[in-house]
């Protein structure tokens, strides 16, 4: 009896109180979550019930243990593994070259179609069976088609008359990580490095393996694990050693690992009297040192360097170039089909006439000047990740040197991770926005996937947002950074909607009308920062230091590091006069463009203040003075923001309960600190404007001493 009223107990109890597991967010997009569509469930049954993959590299297995792995956890199919097509459906995957039977059931692709990254999914009829054929040139090819197939499958998307071909844009999609050997992250802020420096090589963490998989799914193919504010150590033998573990990890999922390279290494760590590039003695200890890294690991990708820059050393230190610093590196990786990405994040330590403009000044005069398997990797806008930029005048203008994108992930300066500020649509601006570098029709886009010049190097990098953490992102939502990254470096021209709704349906729900809603706000997410942060083209004006929270009135220390240098406002007006008759940064664009953003009335408004210094009753489009637009859009942010809050509240028992109650909590913060933009802002730049808050516009909740007074310590990500 008692046993009885046990069990009933227990069935009850599971009964009542919901989800057994709550999801935690450590599955990321790939929690697989069983179909519940009908159709989509009888379709696979009948085109997937048999699985035939050939070949046995390390890539291939990973391509067949996930797929299957994956395909079993939607479906809840028993799978059977063939050797030949049977039943009333077969998938069959593998290269070109490891089954003759493949490349038979698509007599009309030819040799090399693919690349050895692209891949074909495609339905053939045989008869009365469906064939599902995932094909590539390559092993890695593979592994992207089975994951493309499992996301057709997980969002519930149509599977019959499959005909997919796809090829990456760029070669070289990467996250550059911020990660230091003590296990901090520097703008990290989901907790600390997921690298244990300390436990390497010995103790391989099974997260290793699952943040591999997750970017191979995304076909992310490299990861930069240290800082570019680098650390000579991470060359040594000692902590090779514990690369070299990494690497392993990240070699069956297509992934290759590459370094920052510190530039005064051969002095730190070799005992050299100099790190000149064109030192003999230095130049065969890089040499000797690449020769070491290749040893341990075959794949090695190569370098990324930020030198002079901040602090860093470089070649300037010794009177040398850009050029002469990354090709010494080059010629020394070159032998191993290793490659230099040469950072153009540049300023020294004299402050310019205009920041935004010292990197073309740099790089331009040495366009032609680097090595083959040189790029030069550049930020998407010209001063330092801001909520918004006009795109880095940089690309475009150095038609014979491979230009990679350096986009940020995680979110330094959008509210440092608490903010749901969905970045895609940043990235999609940036990508889509024309340089006129040849004409019309010279996006961004195909600078960098070397459509444009006619380059075959090409890369784009985003700063990783990623920590330790149990949820990986600090922010449920900055999970999609992370997607939409990877997707977009795919593929530069899948739309922020599109992607929002693939990550929406493996990651939070597939009920069509709350992921159309979520969707929404998601899209809106990005102008919403902008608006509370930093309206019609202001920027740089965040806290000083740890950049949390807004500071306008830092004005203190190196010039270009306050934000009085950047909004310039006084009594006559505010904004950054770039115009030919300011800095002239509108020079560094191609025309049209450089008439356009010279002409108030032609720029656009939402980088007015970038371009120009404004009176404060300038009359833009609206008909409302600059004063007024810029109080009515602090407050349109606010209110997008509380838009969010009451949307997410309908939510409550139609999404997993954890995921829920996170991002309720995460969007009750975000209300506030826009709240704390909006009213610290409005207050110091009323200073100036000495004009009353225009209706529709919040009072302030506080006075602006009490705001200046605020003090913060131990932000993450410093």
């Amino acid at each position: 009896m008692y046993r009885a009223y046990t069990t009933l107990l227990i069935i009850f109890v599971l009964a009542t109180a919901g989800p057994v597991r709550a999801d935690d967010g450590y599955r990321l997009w790939l929690r697989n979550e069983p179909l519940t569509d009908r159709t989509c469930l009888k379709e696979c049954n009948r085109r997937f019930e048999n699985v035939m993959i050939t070949g046995d590299s390390p890539v291939l297995k990973t391509a067949h243990d996930e797929f299957i792995a994956g395909l079993s956890e939607l479906t809840g199919m028993k799978i059977n593994e063939v050797t030949e097509p049977s039943g009333s459906g077969t998938i069959v995957a593998g290269t070109f070259s490891s089954s003759a039977y493949i490349a038979s059931l698509l007599p009309d692709v030819a040799p090399g179609h693919t690349g050895e990254e692209g891949y074909i999914i495609r339905t053939v009829k045989q008869g009365r069976r469906n064939i599902t054929v995932v094909a590539s040139g390559g092993d890695k090819g593979v592994l992207y088609g089975l994951f493309h197939l499992l996301r057709l499958i997980s969002t519930e998307s149509q599977l019959d008359n499959l005909s997919i071909t796809e090829r990456p844009a760029m070669a070289l999609r990467l996250l550059n990580h911020w990660d230091n050997l003590d296990g901090t992250v520097e703008r990290g802020y989901a907790g600390g490095s997921i690298w244990n420096w300390h436990l390497l090589p010995g103790y391989i963490s099974p997260r290793y393996r699952d943040y591999a998989r997750a970017n191979a799914s995304i076909g992310i193919n490299g990861t930069v694990i240290t800082n570019v504010n680098a650390n000579a150590l991470a060359l040594t033998p000692q902590y090779l050693a514990k690369v070299a573990a990494v690497a392993d990890v990240m070699r069956p999922f297509g992934i290759k690992v590459y370094l920052t390279a510190r530039f005064s290494a051969p002095q730190e760590t070799g005992n050299l009297p100099t790190s000149d590039p064109l030192d003999p003695g230095v130049i065969r200890w890089w040499k000797d040192k690449a020769a070491e890294i290749y040893a341990l690991i075959p794949d090695f990708g190569g370098f990324l360097v930020k030198a002079n820059s901040e602090g860093q050393p470089g070649p300037q230190n010794y009177g040398r170039s850009h050029a002469d610093g990354a090709n010494m590196l080059a010629d020394a990786v070159s032998p191993y089909g290793g490659i230099v990405m040469w950072r153009a994040f540049v300023y020294d330590n004299n402050v310019p006439v205009d920041r935004a403009k010292q990197a073309y000044n740099e790089f331009v005069p040495l366009d032609g000047k680097f090595r083959d398997n040189v790029l030069v990797q550049v930020k998407n806008g010209p001063v330092d990740f801001q909520p918004r930029e006009p795109f880095h005048p940089l690309f475009g203008a150095m038609p014979s040197t491979p230009l990679m994108m350096e986009f940020q992930v995680t979110q330094e300066y959008l509210g440092c991770a608490t903010h749901l500020v969905y970045l895609a649509s940043l990235y999609s601006e940036v990508l889509r926005s024309d340089t006129y570098a040849a004409g019309p029709r010279s996006e961004v886009s195909k600078v960098i996937d070397g459509t444009l010049h006619s380059h075959s190097l090409t890369g784009i990098a985003g700063v990783a947002n990623i920590g330790s953490e149990r949820n990986w992102t600090g922010h449920l939502f900055g999970q999609a950074n992370w997607y939409s990254f990877g997707r977009l470096a795919w593929n530069p021209d899948l739309s922020p909607e599109e992607i929002a709704m693939e990550w929406i349906r493996m990651t939070l729900t597939r009920d069509p009308s709350i992921a159309s809603g979520i969707c929404k706000m998601m899209l809106s997410s990005r102008e919403a920062a902008v608006n509370y942060m930093t309206p019609l083209g202001l920027h740089h004006i965040m806290a000083e230091g740890h950049h949390w929270g807004p500071g306008p009135w830092v004005d203190h220390g190196r010039p270009d590091w306050t934000s009085v240098y950047y909004h310039r406002a006084d009594t006559a007006g505010i904004g950054f006069d770039r115009t030919t008759a300011g800095s002239n940064a509108v020079s560094q664009y191609f025309p049209p463009l450089n008439e356009v953003f010279n002409d108030p009335h032609s720029c656009p408004e939402n980088l007015l203040l970038w371009f120009h210094h404004l009176p404060w009753n300038y009359q833009m489009k609206s008909g409302r003075t600059l004063w007024n637009e810029m109080c009515l859009k602090y407050q349109e942010g606010v209110n997008t923001v509380d838009g969010f809050r009451g949307y997410w509240t309908t939510l409550e028992d139609k999404i997993d309960r954890e995921q829920y109650e996170h991002v309720r909590q995460m969007l009750a913060i975000q209300a506030n600190e826009s709240r704390w933009w909006k009213d610290a802002c409005l207050l110091y730049f009323q200073t100036f404007s000495r004009m009353p808050f225009p209706e529709g516009v919040e009072q302030p909740q506080h006075t602006l001493e009490y705001y200046r007074g605020l003090k913060f310590y131990y932000v993450p990500g410093i």
